[in-house]
């Protein structure tokens, strides 16, 4: 059983850091030709109009400044609104009414960030010593200390923020119709890591220094048996092999991909700089000199005026 989980959580970290380098190489080694950032806002153009420095950076400082609230703050997200019914009866507005949905940012900002403590909190089973971070994290994170073992808020906030996303789904029957079966499966997977991982602390019996030893060995490439593994224990190993793998192939690996799209790290200068696309193959100019000796009869016969006289008569 030990051999078997090792190659499992081996396999699957092979598929984790050679999916996200392949998929990373491929979008940075795309190339970008055009300026085609998302702008929601006043872009920098005279001096007496007030720009957006987040919503339409024009300047390398702004794109840090947007990108870095768009990947820790979820900005966008926090902006996001969707169409709502109008009151019964009301007829001076019959148009749908946009309303802010900050629901779904709290619940994204609860669990990105639930999930970071947990993952780093967990180093304390792969790292000898324990990181000063994940053991300062884990005192923070086991503030209330309700009974043993120690309960974490970080656990309850992830339950709580992935339950919403699975309810969110499945209420709103739009929301219903486009979701795929590989968006249940992004969602599956978390909840399969953070239930088998409850269960096996407050309710399994699990050896601990066992388990970090197994841990410890995984981590120096020096494998070593897992006596007597629990089902439960076993369930939630194979559960975080499947995340781990799954994840390069999925929308999850947006987690990298945010900070490589050209529709965020881009500055929007287009009216200050000019971007030639480098795919541009020569093409054949042909002026207005050359066009008016083309069609030189024509303007004369409709007495339209030319520019230059012709230069064959005047080398008679």
């Amino acid at each position: 059983m030990s051999i078997a989980l090792s190659l499992a959580l081996y396999a699957a970290a092979v598929s984790f850091i050679g999916g996200t380098v392949w998929r990373v190489w491929t979008w940075a080694a795309t190339p970008e030709p055009f300026r085609i950032p998302t702008t929601s806002a006043q872009q920098r153009s005279l001096a007496g109009v007030a720009a957006s420095r987040v919503e339409s950076p024009s300047t390398i400082a702004g794109v840090v400044g947007r990108m870095l609230l768009e990947g820790f703050l979820f900005r966008s997200l926090f902006r996001n609104t969707a169409p709502g019914r109008t009151l019964a009866g009301q007829e001076i507005c019959p148009a749908p009414v946009f309303l802010e949905r900050k629901a779904l940012w709290l619940a994204a900002m609860a669990f990105h960030w639930s999930l970071l403590v947990i993952v780093v909190r967990h180093l304390r089973l792969f790292v000898d010593p324990v990181p000063r971070v994940a053991a300062m994290l884990a005192a923070v994170d086991g503030f209330f200390q309700m009974g043993s073992p120690t309960w974490y808020a970080t656990d309850a906030i992830v339950v709580g923020a992935l339950g919403y996303l699975l309810f969110r789904r499945l209420r709103d029957p739009l929301l219903r119709y486009m979701t795929l079966p590989a968006d249940y499966m992004a969602l599956a997977a978390p909840i399969a890591v953070v239930a088998t991982g409850i269960v096996v602390r407050f309710f399994a019996r699990t050896d601990l220094v066992a388990v970090r030893g197994f841990a410890v060995g995984l981590a120096a490439l020096a494998p070593t048996p897992l006596p007597a593994p629990g089902a439960w224990l076993v369930a939630h190993l194979l559960s975080v092999s499947l995340l781990l793998a799954i994840l390069p192939h999925t929308k999850m690996i947006h987690a990298a991909g945010i900070w490589l799209s050209p529709t965020r790290n881009q500055a929007n200068d287009s009216r200050r700089v000019r971007h030639v696309n480098p795919w541009n193959k020569p093409a054949p100019i042909h002026t207005y000199e050359e066009w008016e000796d083309e069609f030189r009869g024509k303007l004369e016969v409709a007495g339209l005026p030319v520019e230059r006289a012709d230069p064959h008569r005047a080398g008679r």
